[in-house]
């Protein structure tokens, strides 16, 4: 085996690794089994997160410095973390359709161009504070489908098993073991679901079964992360060359996934901001013409390079685009429903600095946080918002403040947290038992976890269905101590629509 081979699977190697270190990630972060400063980790490392997100508050956010490294390393080899980091690139190079496609497909060459205009676009956005593309970004892509779709399916499928086999008592033990060491250490204890999973996993499975069409599809055409890397490529230092020696086998070509091979019947060449540096090349060519060595001028435009034209359209369409958002009908009247985690405080704010990465939501340990479809209107699309009905927010946990890569969800200390107004609670009389029915219900005073209970209980007689007078407890909101922690209406025993609601207002 010649030293590129070697080297290809070590790159394989490294891939391995991060992607396992991803999903390790993913499962420690549900069961909020590693720090913090781990728990957003690649979303550190990504600089189209961190550029974003830096241009839309116009600030440095150290948090996100991290980013500093991907760009240094793509600076010296070229775009490594698409080749050998980054987890849905890995992904999608396994995912291959190659042996079910006669011969590679060749796509107009002029398609790349689409993902340096979503990148442009976005940048765009950026800069007038608006962060929605965002939502096109690979890592929150993967973490979203994670975790809306792939672990509630794999806890959901997991459970439903064990159900069917634990009547054969002879695999009772087996699946008790099983259960012992799967449920809380790492799939999740409480079946969690999420708003938009169907959406979420359509679009995910499309990314995958674009394959179909080219390996890497969503890396060669879409990727904006991809775009930004590939500028930067382009003024690598090292780089991979053919020498003058090449017989035109076509061999590097064939085996290229980005397709970063260029061939002419004249020559062979290897564009730089499409170049992996998967290897591949490298090691497949015999007569090792192919050399990875130090080139001191940027790379060639290529004709899917944005023209000036091309620019000022993504311009444009940024622009148009933000107006379209910002003069939405449901921007202009207030959700009572749209409650933001603890901490935010500027619904504007919060819009140009969230990331849509669903970290969040991932470590919200009653999935009370679920992604917006058109609560915030589309300028909001896939942001956080706490559903009580679904989950409450937890009175001794802070981990969403902790995990957001951007600080669009401020890092509060629990004393801080638990002062956080994030809404009022409102009881509905009309449906309430103690109110409606002459029932007797006291759940909702008895879950308010604040000190002095910003729930009270008041007797009152009442006459019953039977016209008997009985003595009941009737809650009442103290407003000046709710906190909104939504577990009130979590709690609520009627089916449906609970008695009292939490809203901002």
């Amino acid at each position: 085996m010649d030293k590129w081979a070697r080297a290809r699977r070590i790159r394989q190697g490294v891939q391995i690794v991060f992607f396992a270190l991803f999903i390790y990630l993913m499962f420690a972060t549900v069961q909020q089994r590693v720090a913090p400063v781990l728990a957003d980790l690649f979303f550190r490392l990504n600089p189209l997160s961190a550029l974003g997100a830096m241009l839309a508050e116009r600030t440095w956010l150290p948090r996100l410095a991290l980013a500093l490294i991907t760009i240094g390393l793509t600076l010296l080899f070229g775009r490594v973390w698409c080749g050998w980091i980054c987890p849905l690139g890995s992904l999608l190079e396994w995912v291959s359709f190659r042996k079910r496609r006669k011969k590679e497909t060749s796509l107009y060459p002029r398609l790349r161009t689409v993902k340096y205009f979503l990148f442009a676009t976005i940048l765009v956005l950026a800069v007038l504070g608006n962060l929605t593309l965002l939502a096109l970004d690979p890592l929150a892509i993967l973490t979203r489908s994670m975790t809306t779709v792939v672990i509630p399916s794999l806890n959901y499928a997991i459970t439903a098993i064990e159900k069917t086999l634990y009547p054969l008592h002879f695999l009772q033990p087996a699946l008790d073991w099983l259960e012992s060491w799967l449920r809380g250490p790492i799939l999740p204890i409480k079946q969690p679901a999420f708003a938009q999973s169907i959406l979420i996993g359509l679009v995910f499975v499309a990314i995958l079964g674009l394959n179909a069409l080219a390996d890497r599809f969503w890396c060669r055409y879409l990727c904006p992360l991809g775009a930004l890397l590939g500028l930067l490529a382009k003024v690598s230092i090292f780089r991979p060359v053919i020498g003058t020696a090449c017989n035109h086998c076509t061999r590097c070509a064939l085996v290229c996934r980005p397709g970063a091979v260029e061939v002419s019947p004249e020559t062979v060449s290897i564009t730089p901001s499409e170049c992996t540096v998967c290897l591949d090349c490298l090691a497949s060519c015999k007569k090792e013409e192919i050399r990875f060595q130090p080139v001191f001028r940027p790379a060639a435009p290529q004709e899917y390079d944005l023209t000036r034209r091309e620019a000022l359209g993504a311009m444009g369409v940024g622009l148009a685009s933000l107006l379209l958002l910002r003069t939405d009908l449901r921007n202009r009247r207030q959700n009572p429903l749209l409650i933001r985690p603890p901490g935010v405080n500027d619904e504007n704010k919060f819009l140009s600095s969230c990331l849509r990465c669903t970290q969040c939501m991932k470590i919200c340990p009653t999935t009370a946080l679920q992604p917006t479809f058109d609560q915030a209107g589309l300028e909001g699309f896939w942001t956080p918002v706490l559903v009580p009905r679904v989950g409450y927010c937890d009175y001794g946990c802070t981990a969403c403040g902790q995990v957001c890569p951007s600080g669009a969800i401020p890092r509060l200390t629990l004393e801080e947290k638990r002062q956080e107004v994030i809404g009022k609670a409102n009881v509905n009389k009309s449906r309430c038992l103690p109110w409606a029915s002459a029932t007797p219900c006291i759940v909702c005073e008895e879950m308010c976890p604040t000190p002095q209970k910003s729930i009270r209980l008041e007797e009152a007689t009442v006459l019953n269905a039977e016209d008997q007078p009985v003595t009941v407890q009737r809650p009442h909101v103290l407003r000046e101590l709710c906190i909104g922690c939504g577990i009130c209406e979590n709690h609520c025993p009627l089916e449906g629509e609970a008695a009292i609601l939490v809203a901002i207002y």
